[in-house]
């Protein structure tokens, strides 16, 4: 893992370059450009508000913040997670053209759907501005939940990316995965009030409910984050990646005859 860390990191001007190409090519001819990027979740914010707060009477309060912390967390995981598992598939004409670390691909899709999310994400202070929410020092603890959370999305990418190359109905199961993995983190709900029994396995088996949680602590709740909490979800994450190394080290030799 250290050597092929420093390896990625000899080749970070490609990554650059990727992410780089990816926004140029999102945007291009685009009059809005990346305000894009906060139409959808500002319009999934207003219809969950109205749903839940004016039709199901959701008592949450200051409802919108509440979503949009979650929800855009959640966009950055699964576009990530969708175009990760296709990068290598994508991407066969460079592969096969110049050697690079292939862990590279998967890679630069997180990075760049990150950099998405980094754009959208002012909007939530904003929204705590019209909620008249009040701001912590704490936030400054939020880009380590950046971190931890692009750490899980590159391990959760480079085993989807593997299995992609030998098993292409891989693709299929990422989109309904996504859907129920949606429903079953809490973006829109708090654990506590549906199901206070299972809160403890939600955090343990699903990460993002542990980082979206977290996000919420701070943002939120105005509240300390718990160094320990995020530790777990650290552990969890680099665990992945060693299962997603591992796969793909066994990949990446034969990715010629298969794509």
């Amino acid at each position: 893992m250290v050597s092929q860390a420093v390896e990625v990191i000899q080749y970070r001007s490609l990554i650059y370059n990727l992410v780089t190409k990816d926004l140029k090519v999102r945007y291009k001819n685009s009059v809005l450009g990346f305000v894009w990027s906060l139409l959808n979740p500002l319009l999934m914010t207003i219809v969950f508000t109205i749903v839940f707060t004016r039709l199901l009477g959701q008592t949450i309060d200051h409802f919108p913040v509440f979503v949009m912390t979650g929800l855009l967390a959640w966009n950055w995981t699964a576009a990530s997670v969708a175009s990760g598992t296709k990068s290598l598939i994508e991407n066969a004409p460079l592969i096969t053209k110049v050697y690079f670390p292939r862990i590279v691909l998967p890679a630069s899709v997180v990075f760049s759907n990150m950099a998405h999310y980094l754009l959208a994400f002012p909007v939530i202070f904003i929204f705590m501005l019209i909620e008249r929410m009040r701001f912590t020092p704490w936030v400054l603890y939020v880009p380590i939940i950046w971190a931890v959370q692009a750490i899980f999305l590159i391990g959760l990418t480079l085993i989807l990316a593997a299995m992609y190359v030998y098993f292409r109905d891989t693709s299929v199961l990422v989109e309904v995965g996504i859907t129920a993995w949606f429903f079953l983190t809490p973006i829109f709900y708090r654990v506590q009030d549906v199901a206070p029994e299972y809160e403890q396995m939600m955090y343990w088996f699903n990460p993002m409910a542990s980082i979206i949680a977290e996000q919420h602590t701070i943002l939120y709740y105005g509240g300390v984050p718990d160094p320990l909490f995020m530790l777990r979800t650290l552990i969890q994450s680099l665990v992945l990646v060693a299962i997603g190394l591992l796969l793909f080290n066994r990949v990446s030799p034969h990715l010629g005859e298969h794509i």
